[in-house]
């Protein structure tokens, strides 16, 4: 761990909505939620002018409408995004050549990485600087976290939201966690804290005096492992400026439930087609094919099989994707299917075994429930748009999930 408070966590406030209100002044101060407007649209971000009323992010937006009828409602305009973002990256950058961007409104930066020597208050008047300068240039709000590790900075931008700064000094950091929740830590959903709970567990002192052995027991080796970590605020994960794809795929949500298994198929040909597309533009090739399927009841399963070697056959993935589906009981209907491409290597290795008259050498078949709205659809319903790989599934090193930006695209998994 560090001994200052040199890793700088940013997340914006509100950001698609509170970019729709400083580019129109009128929706200042009113309530606004950014999503897919469809009969099935999910929100994607709510003003805190409409959470007062109860909407949140991942909300069917149906439900949203109910709670906050007189709202604006929008579409994403994920070219403002980006050019906002942009500008608050560059902020950034101006503090560090180390910045790791995890979305278009979140960042880690590393203080340090530019030779300067940190401590505690050094660090805080660049955080207020921060604040104060992406007010002046974008006119939105950020909440700024600092700390010795990217958990504790991440968690302690949490707490500063809205529009604050929170830092936490190296050496406090086991008394600051130890009275929070369990489900602050990265990692732990509601299924693991529904877990823990039962065993008596709910904060994350409880966590470190129950000791590693005992969370390896109750969770798994990794899980229990990583969490014991996480409960002793042991972090050592370096800020990384770049991260490489790890997936490329397309999503499509239909406004009503597909029920003849002919037209799934051809759905899923069709994605297939096109997630190839993605994935030759990119000049990419992967091993991995995975199926996604959201049934009428929001359960989702997904399927993946593994070749041989790397392709960017479209034959070869529409092949892997059939097969796939063939494992998929679709009778009561489907709402969204997805297909993607992940391994990825930057060439197609010429392997007879992974060609399409080959089966493939190794498949993984596995269901994951979900909650609904875990992936938010940001885009009208029929668009394909960005599936990030793992949304929602804790990596074994404080793995974080992360949400989609619309459109297909390679993709960094940023957790």
């Amino acid at each position: 761990m560090r001994n200052a408070p040199t890793i700088l966590h940013l997340d914006m406030d509100a950001f698609y909505a509170s970019a729709e209100q400083a580019a129109k002044p009128s929706l200042r101060g009113k309530a606004v939620v950014v999503g897919g407007l469809g009969p099935r649209g999910v929100v994607a971000t709510a003003s805190y002018e409409a959470r007062v009323f109860g909407v949140h992010s991942a909300m069917p937006m149906a439900q949203a409408r109910r709670l906050a009828p007189n709202a604006a409602y929008l579409v994403p305009r994920f070219g403002l995004y980006r050019e906002v973002s942009e500008q608050v990256m560059g902020l950034l950058r101006g503090l560090s050549p180390l910045v790791e961007p995890l979305s278009l409104d979140e960042a880690f930066v590393d203080l340090e990485a530019g030779g300067v020597a940190w401590d505690a208050e050094s660090a805080r008047l660049v955080g207020v600087k921060l604040r104060a300068d992406i007010r002046t240039v974008t006119g939105l709000t950020g909440s700024v976290g600092l700390a010795a590790s990217k958990m504790l900075a991440k968690i302690a931008s949490e707490e500063a939201k809205p529009d604050g700064l929170v830092l936490i000094e190296p050496g406090t950091e086991r008394a600051m966690l130890g009275p929070m929740s369990v489900r602050t830590l990265p990692g732990v959903g509601p299924a693991t804290g529904d877990h823990l709970r039962r065993a008596g567990i709910t904060t994350v002192e409880e966590l470190a005096e129950a000791g590693e052995d005992e969370l390896v027991r109750l969770l798994g080796k990794a899980h229990g492992h990583a969490l014991y970590a996480m409960a002793l605020a042991r972090d050592e994960r370096p800020v990384v400026a770049e991260r490489e794809a790890k997936s490329v795929s397309v999503e499509d949500t239909y406004d009503v439930d597909i029920h003849d298994r002919t037209r799934v198929g051809m759905e899923v040909q069709r994605l297939a087609d096109r997630c190839v597309q993605r994935l030759r533009g990119a000049g990419l090739s992967g091993r991995t094919i995975v199926l996604k399927v959201r049934r009428y009841d929001f359960s989702t399963l997904t399927r993946s099989e593994t070749l041989r070697g790397p392709t960017d056959d479209p034959a070869v993935v529409r092949e892997a994707a059939a097969r796939l589906l063939d494992s998929v009981d679709t009778t009561g209907g489907v709402r969204l299917l997805g297909v993607g491409v992940s391994g990825l290597a930057d060439y197609t290795q010429e392997d007879l075994f992974a060609q399409a008259h080959v089966g493939a050498a190794e498949s993984v078949a596995q269901e994951q429930p979900e909650t609904v709205g875990a992936v938010v659809s940001d885009e009208p319903a029929g668009r394909n748009r960005l599936w990030p790989s793992g949304t929602g599934v804790p990596g074994t090193t404080y793995g974080m999930p992360s949400t989609g930006t619309g459109g297909c695209r390679a993709a960094a998994s940023a957790g």
